[in-house]
Order: structure tokens, then sequence, then C-alpha cells
């Protein structure tokens, strides 16, 4: 059976560091990250989805072939959430007294993916993957790097990295679909045919 443990909090002294730097807004004395290192880190983060963002609209116009139509559907509402990323870890870096770093100078050498624009849809749809699964592996990185020093900004990427799986999830469905070629993909024959005789 669980030991239980007590809640004890001085509210006399949480009232008190809440009056002192007040100009500091929501960063409290008991906020215990490295902030200088985390804002660093979200604005990589940034630059990877405002890359993501130009990449999937990139595919989204330059997407052609008879099974394009659902797949630029699925780029532009792509595009559309990476760029509600975005505007979430702009929000964050702001509340942790940062500036977010919007500048298309160093974009791509900030961002963690790259931006490759593929020579056709199926090419497309792998570019999307690939990023999808860097932007995976580096917020995990990421969460695990803050841990609970900052529960706000960690649930924040908690939720981005959900949706970065989704996407990952989405563009292998595709690809599934279609094939290798970008043709719709052909089930497996059950039996192989009989070998010819004489």
């Amino acid at each position: 059976m669980a030991k239980s443990k007590p809640f004890v909090s001085d509210i006399e002294n949480i009232r008190k560091r809440a009056r002192k730097d007040i100009d500091k807004g929501a960063m409290t004395a008991g906020y215990s990250a490295d902030r200088a290192t985390v804002v660093k880190l979200l604005n990589h983060a940034l630059a990877t989805e405002l890359v993501c963002v130009l990449r999937y609209k990139y595919h989204y116009y330059m997407a052609s072939g008879i099974n394009s139509q659902a797949i630029k559907a699925e780029f532009l509402q792509h595009a559309n959430e990476e760029q509600g990323h975005a505007d979430l870890i702009a929000e964050r870096i702001t509340q942790l007294d940062g500036k977010p770093n919007l500048s298309p100078d160093g974009l791509l050498s900030r961002s963690h993916s790259d931006y490759v624009e593929g020579d056709d849809l199926v090419d497309m749809i792998k570019e999307n993957l690939v990023a999808e699964r860097i932007a995976i592996d580096s917020y995990r990185e990421i969460i695990d790097y803050i841990g609970i020093d900052d529960p706000t900004t960690r649930r924040m990427l908690e939720g981005i990295l959900a949706m970065e799986e989704e996407h990952a999830e989405d563009m292998n469905t595709l690809l599934e679909q279609l094939g290798k070629k970008g043709e719709p993909a052909k089930s497996e024959p059950d039996k192989k045919p009989a070998a010819k005789r004489g």
C-alpha cells in the first residue's frame, strides 16, 4: 500500500513571491528549467514547423496526377496543422520572455527537418514522412530534456508530438495505398501461378 504523502504549501511565501518581480509575467521563481536553453530549443522547433508548412504547401500546389486530389487535401490539412503548431510554439516562447525567431535568414539551419521538394507524388509523400519522423524524434529528445522542469512546455510539445505521429501514419498509409510508382498498390496474390509445363 502506498504511503500517504501530505500536501504542504507555504501560501504566504507564494503570495510574496507572486508580488515580487511582477513584471516577469508567468515566469515565477518556481520555474526551474534553463529558460535560455528552452527558448533556443523552441526556436529550433519553430523553424522545423515553418519549414514543414512551406514543404507541405509546395507539395499541395505541385501535386498532380490521377491520384492527386485527395493527397493534395491531406497536404493542405497538414500544412495548416503545422502552422498551428508554429503558432503555439511562438506563443510559448513569448510567455518565457523570449523572442520567436521568424527570420527567413537561417531558417533551414535552425530547422531539424530538411526542405526537399520531391520529383513526383510518391517522392513528396516520402519527403513528408521523413520530415515527420525527424520531428518525432527531435521532439521526444526535447521533451526528455525538459522533464519536469517546465510542465507547460512539455505538455505543449507532447500534444504536438502526438499530431506529428498521426501525420507520419497518414503519409505511410498514403504510400501503402499508392504503391511505389504512384499507381494504386496491388494486393499480394495468394497463390503463385502454376509453372508452365512442357
